[in-house]
């Protein structure tokens, strides 16, 4: 049976993660976080008294204020790019299929597109 704990990682004052799981009392430290996990594992394993294959770990970072207030804007502002990309495509399949059936070669699409003509082709197909 898999049990989830969280892990805490904040950064230090010399370069490294501090790693914490305050459910179990284990603490760590890495200086890659992406390490988190398995360097917490075995520690947290032990003081749980359990296999260490049996842990699913989450990793929490903990980020100074102003710059975790940086991430939360470039989250929103990756996730609206995101929307309005995959509205771009959808709009453009449109025009794409509205210009063939208007008669466009697609050759003609393609230049209005600012596309290849296969690009053109395989947009007005899909």
């Amino acid at each position: 049976m898999t049990k989830t704990y969280t892990v805490t990682a904040e950064r230090g004052t010399s370069d490294v993660w501090v790693l914490e799981c305050a459910e179990l009392g284990a603490v760590s430290q890495t200086k890659r976080l992406a390490h988190a996990a398995d360097e917490m594992r075995e520690a947290m394993a032990y003081q749980a008294g359990i296999n260490p294959d049996e842990l699913n770990i989450v990793v929490e970072v903990i980020l100074p204020p102003e710059i975790a207030e940086m991430k939360i804007r470039a989250d929103e502002q990756r996730q609206e790019a995101a929307r309005l990309n995959t509205m771009a495509q959808k709009n453009t399949r449109d025009l794409a299929v509205a210009l063939r059936k208007s008669g466009m070669t697609v050759r003609d699409m393609g230049e209005i597109l600012g596309v290849s003509y296969q690009r053109a082709q395989k947009l007005a197909t899909t």
